[in-house]
Protein backbone atom coordinates (compact mmCIF):
# COMPACT_ATOMS: atom_id res chain seq x y z
CA UNK A 1 0.00 0.00 0.00
CA UNK A 2 1.53 3.77 -1.23
CA UNK A 3 1.76 6.02 1.79
CA UNK A 4 0.70 9.50 0.82
CA UNK A 5 3.21 11.64 0.23
CA UNK A 6 2.96 15.51 1.38
CA UNK A 7 5.05 17.88 -0.32
CA UNK A 8 5.03 21.44 0.75
CA UNK A 9 5.57 23.89 -1.79
CA UNK A 10 5.70 27.87 -1.36
CA UNK A 11 4.31 29.18 -4.58
CA UNK A 12 0.73 29.83 -3.02
CA UNK A 13 1.99 32.14 -0.30
CA UNK A 14 3.65 34.24 -3.68
CA UNK A 15 0.89 36.81 -3.61
CA UNK A 16 0.39 37.72 0.07
CA UNK A 17 4.14 37.22 0.77
CA UNK A 18 5.14 39.93 -1.78
CA UNK A 19 2.95 42.40 -0.43
CA UNK A 20 2.82 41.76 3.16
CA UNK A 21 7.44 41.51 3.04
CA UNK A 22 6.78 44.75 0.78
CA UNK A 23 4.92 46.68 3.29
CA UNK A 24 6.41 46.05 6.17
CA UNK A 25 9.71 46.48 4.88
CA UNK A 26 8.53 49.84 3.40
CA UNK A 27 7.13 50.72 6.51
CA UNK A 28 10.53 50.45 8.66
CA UNK A 29 12.34 52.22 6.30
CA UNK A 30 10.67 54.99 5.36
CA UNK A 31 9.20 55.72 8.81
CA UNK A 32 12.88 54.90 10.50
CA UNK A 33 14.63 56.81 7.86
CA UNK A 34 11.89 59.85 8.05
CA UNK A 35 12.52 59.99 12.15
CA UNK A 36 16.35 59.91 11.45
CA UNK A 37 15.98 62.41 9.26
CA UNK A 38 14.06 64.91 11.32
CA UNK A 39 16.00 63.86 14.69
CA UNK A 40 19.62 64.58 13.14
CA UNK A 41 18.18 68.16 12.45
CA UNK A 42 18.20 68.48 16.68
CA UNK A 43 13.65 68.66 16.64
CA UNK A 44 12.12 67.67 19.77
CA UNK A 45 10.67 64.48 20.61
CA UNK A 46 7.49 65.47 19.61
CA UNK A 47 8.16 66.87 16.24
CA UNK A 48 9.59 63.41 15.82
CA UNK A 49 6.49 61.56 17.04
CA UNK A 50 4.16 63.55 14.77
CA UNK A 51 5.99 63.17 11.90
CA UNK A 52 6.62 59.36 11.98
CA UNK A 53 2.51 59.09 12.99
CA UNK A 54 2.03 61.73 9.79
CA UNK A 55 4.82 59.34 7.67
CA UNK A 56 2.30 55.99 8.91
CA UNK A 57 -1.04 56.95 7.97
CA UNK A 58 0.79 58.70 4.50
CA UNK A 59 2.75 55.84 3.84
CA UNK A 60 -0.29 52.81 4.84
CA UNK A 61 -2.70 54.53 2.24
CA UNK A 62 -0.37 54.98 -0.18
CA UNK A 63 0.73 51.52 -0.24
CA UNK A 64 -2.78 50.12 -0.13
CA UNK A 65 -3.74 52.38 -3.12
CA UNK A 66 -0.37 51.88 -4.80
CA UNK A 67 -1.09 47.92 -4.23
CA UNK A 68 -5.01 47.72 -5.36
CA UNK A 69 -4.35 49.79 -8.71
CA UNK A 70 -1.55 47.38 -9.88
CA UNK A 71 -2.74 44.34 -8.89
CA UNK A 72 -6.36 45.06 -10.03
CA UNK A 73 -4.34 46.06 -13.60
CA UNK A 74 -3.29 42.76 -13.41
CA UNK A 75 -6.82 41.07 -12.84
CA UNK A 76 -8.81 43.10 -15.36
CA UNK A 77 -5.52 41.47 -18.16
CA UNK A 78 -6.46 38.26 -16.65
CA UNK A 79 -10.46 38.58 -16.61
CA UNK A 80 -10.03 39.92 -20.31
CA UNK A 81 -7.92 37.05 -21.63
CA UNK A 82 -10.00 34.13 -20.15
CA UNK A 83 -12.98 36.08 -21.42
CA UNK A 84 -11.06 35.92 -25.11
CA UNK A 85 -10.14 32.02 -23.82
CA UNK A 86 -13.97 31.36 -23.34
CA UNK A 87 -15.14 33.25 -26.27
CA UNK A 88 -12.89 30.95 -28.50
CA UNK A 89 -13.86 27.87 -26.62
CA UNK A 90 -17.80 28.70 -27.78
CA UNK A 91 -16.92 29.17 -31.21
CA UNK A 92 -13.75 27.10 -32.36
CA UNK A 93 -13.80 24.01 -29.63
CA UNK A 94 -12.09 21.95 -31.95
CA UNK A 95 -9.19 24.15 -32.83
CA UNK A 96 -8.80 25.30 -29.21
CA UNK A 97 -8.43 21.04 -28.47
CA UNK A 98 -6.25 20.72 -31.30
CA UNK A 99 -4.37 24.09 -29.40
CA UNK A 100 -4.19 21.89 -25.94
CA UNK A 101 -2.55 19.42 -27.62
CA UNK A 102 0.04 20.36 -29.47
CA UNK A 103 1.19 22.69 -25.38
CA UNK A 104 1.19 19.20 -24.15
CA UNK A 105 2.88 18.04 -27.32
CA UNK A 106 5.65 20.74 -26.95
CA UNK A 107 5.87 19.69 -23.42
CA UNK A 108 7.17 16.39 -24.03
CA UNK A 109 4.07 13.60 -25.25
CA UNK A 110 3.69 11.76 -27.79
CA UNK A 111 1.02 13.00 -30.51
CA UNK A 112 -1.77 10.90 -29.46
CA UNK A 113 -1.44 10.84 -25.55
CA UNK A 114 -1.46 14.87 -25.91
CA UNK A 115 -4.47 14.55 -27.44
CA UNK A 116 -6.02 12.24 -24.94
CA UNK A 117 -5.05 14.09 -22.03
CA UNK A 118 -6.35 17.16 -24.02
CA UNK A 119 -9.81 15.52 -24.41
CA UNK A 120 -9.74 14.59 -20.61
CA UNK A 121 -9.15 17.72 -19.37
CA UNK A 122 -11.55 19.72 -21.97
CA UNK A 123 -14.37 17.56 -20.60
CA UNK A 124 -13.53 17.88 -17.10
CA UNK A 125 -12.71 21.73 -17.02
CA UNK A 126 -11.87 23.66 -20.67
CA UNK A 127 -11.68 27.11 -19.70
CA UNK A 128 -9.61 25.56 -16.48
CA UNK A 129 -6.87 24.01 -18.95
CA UNK A 130 -6.69 26.82 -21.02
CA UNK A 131 -6.18 29.36 -18.38
CA UNK A 132 -3.65 27.53 -16.81
CA UNK A 133 -1.53 25.51 -19.52
CA UNK A 134 -2.02 28.26 -22.06
CA UNK A 135 -2.43 31.40 -20.48
CA UNK A 136 -0.74 30.76 -17.05
CA UNK A 137 -3.41 31.66 -14.84
CA UNK A 138 -3.87 29.30 -11.76
CA UNK A 139 -6.30 29.86 -8.45
CA UNK A 140 -3.15 29.80 -6.52
CA UNK A 141 -1.61 32.89 -8.43
CA UNK A 142 -4.33 34.77 -9.59
CA UNK A 143 -4.61 38.71 -8.89
CA UNK A 144 -6.44 39.63 -5.59
CA UNK A 145 -6.60 43.35 -5.71
CA UNK A 146 -8.42 44.13 -2.10
CA UNK A 147 -6.12 40.85 -0.32
CA UNK A 148 -2.85 42.83 -1.75
CA UNK A 149 -4.05 45.79 -0.46
CA UNK A 150 -4.95 45.31 2.52
CA UNK A 151 -1.90 43.23 3.85
CA UNK A 152 0.64 45.61 2.38
CA UNK A 153 -1.36 49.10 4.40
CA UNK A 154 -1.32 46.40 7.73
CA UNK A 155 2.01 45.34 7.05
CA UNK A 156 3.56 48.74 6.26
CA UNK A 157 1.31 50.07 9.40
CA UNK A 158 2.89 47.48 12.10
CA UNK A 159 6.85 47.90 10.32
CA UNK A 160 6.11 52.08 10.86
CA UNK A 161 5.31 50.97 14.61
CA UNK A 162 8.40 49.60 15.01
CA UNK A 163 11.03 52.60 14.63
CA UNK A 164 8.10 55.03 16.30
CA UNK A 165 8.33 52.96 19.52
CA UNK A 166 12.01 53.53 19.56
CA UNK A 167 12.37 57.21 19.18
CA UNK A 168 8.95 57.41 21.98
CA UNK A 169 11.59 55.42 24.20
CA UNK A 170 15.29 56.12 23.33
CA UNK A 171 16.27 58.91 25.46
CA UNK A 172 17.24 62.04 23.40
CA UNK A 173 21.34 61.75 24.22
CA UNK A 174 21.26 58.13 22.20
CA UNK A 175 18.16 59.03 20.19
CA UNK A 176 19.63 58.69 16.67
CA UNK A 177 21.65 55.37 17.10
CA UNK A 178 19.14 53.79 19.13
CA UNK A 179 16.26 54.56 16.67
CA UNK A 180 18.97 52.97 13.15
CA UNK A 181 20.36 50.08 15.29
CA UNK A 182 16.78 48.86 16.49
CA UNK A 183 15.16 49.66 13.33
CA UNK A 184 18.26 48.08 11.31
CA UNK A 185 17.53 45.02 13.83
CA UNK A 186 13.74 44.30 12.64
CA UNK A 187 14.78 44.70 9.04
CA UNK A 188 17.52 41.73 9.31
CA UNK A 189 14.77 39.91 11.56
CA UNK A 190 11.87 40.66 8.71
CA UNK A 191 14.36 39.90 6.01
CA UNK A 192 15.58 36.43 7.54
CA UNK A 193 11.98 35.88 8.05
CA UNK A 194 11.02 36.70 4.35
CA UNK A 195 14.09 34.23 2.78
CA UNK A 196 12.89 31.89 5.15
CA UNK A 197 9.53 31.88 4.15
CA UNK A 198 10.20 31.78 0.40
CA UNK A 199 12.89 29.35 0.88
CA UNK A 200 15.97 31.11 0.28
CA UNK A 201 19.00 31.69 2.54
CA UNK A 202 18.20 33.77 5.77
CA UNK A 203 21.24 35.44 6.01
CA UNK A 204 21.28 37.00 2.14
CA UNK A 205 17.68 37.96 3.18
CA UNK A 206 18.48 39.78 5.67
CA UNK A 207 22.09 40.95 4.56
CA UNK A 208 20.49 42.84 1.19
CA UNK A 209 17.97 44.28 3.59
CA UNK A 210 19.51 45.95 6.09
CA UNK A 211 22.56 47.24 3.37
CA UNK A 212 19.81 49.51 1.58
CA UNK A 213 18.01 50.33 4.56
CA UNK A 214 21.03 51.48 6.23
CA UNK A 215 22.23 53.30 3.08
CA UNK A 216 18.60 54.91 3.07
CA UNK A 217 18.92 55.98 6.41
CA UNK A 218 22.58 57.56 6.48
CA UNK A 219 21.40 59.85 3.95
CA UNK A 220 18.59 60.89 5.08
CA UNK A 221 20.37 61.70 8.89
CA UNK A 222 23.16 63.60 6.48
CA UNK A 223 20.36 65.82 5.02
CA UNK A 224 18.08 66.30 8.42
CA UNK A 225 21.95 67.19 9.79
CA UNK A 226 22.73 69.85 7.05
CA UNK A 227 19.33 71.54 8.02
CA UNK A 228 20.05 71.29 11.17
CA UNK A 229 23.32 73.33 11.11
CA UNK A 230 21.58 75.72 8.25
CA UNK A 231 18.74 76.61 11.03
Amino acid sequence: MLKHHHEIHRTARIGWLRAAVLGANDGIVSTASLIVGIAAANMDQSSIVIAGVAGLVGGAMSMAAGEYISVSSQADTEAADLAVERLELERHPQHELKELAGIYVQRGLDAELAMRVAEQLTEHDALGAHARDELGITHELRARPLLAALASAGAFSVGAVLPLLSAVIAPASHRLPMIMLFSLVCLAALGAAAARAGGAPMFRGALRVVFWSALAMTLTAAVGSLFGAAS
